[in-house]
């Protein structure tokens, strides 16, 4: 079992780098749109593809912890939306919440909003709601990344306790 939370720790690891870039690119974009507001569609358009990347990260990350620690895989049409909250439930005997309850609401705006970039034309995005949602992807990142790397700790001390 030790070996199985070292990869989820090093994929942890792996993975925010990842993330950090993603959220860069997104804050960039936005301060482009004020910058260069003759190419503002442009600069929407790209905030609006980073987002669904942050939660696709987040989500091979959650999907990874619910293989390995918790042997528990969500399915069905709702399981993006079981897994974040399978992520912030505590569970006896096995393990912490990963994520707390008040970052998985913050994570559901990302989840959401991927549906939203999946089903509608790029220049039906609101511009207004994708700046708003970049302006709270660093906090929501800091805060998901300080409780995936106590999480990753809380592995390690349970790998050594084996």
């Amino acid at each position: 079992m030790r070996e199985r939370f070292s990869v989820v720790k090093g994929r942890t690891r792996q993975e925010l780098t990842n993330l950090e870039r993603i959220v860069g690119r997104a804050e960039r974009a936005i301060a482009a749109v004020h910058c260069r507001p003759d190419e503002q569609d442009m600069y929407v358009d790209s905030a609006a593809l980073n987002l669904p990347d942050f939660y696709a990260g987040l989500k091979r990350l959650f999907r990874q912890i619910a293989t390995v620690v918790d042997q528990s895989l969500p399915s069905g049409p709702e399981w993006h939306r079981e897994l974040l909250i399978q992520m912030s439930t505590d569970i006896p005997q096995l393990r912490p919440a990963v994520i707390s309850a008040e970052t998985a609401r913050a994570l559901d705006e990302y989840l959401r909003f991927r549906h939203v970039v999946q089903n509608v034309y790029a220049f039906e995005f609101d511009g207004e709601q994708i700046e708003r949602l970049v302006q709270r992807l660093r906090p929501s990142f800091e805060q998901v990344r300080g409780e995936l790397l106590a999480f990753t700790e809380f592995l390690v001390q349970l790998a050594q306790g084996e």
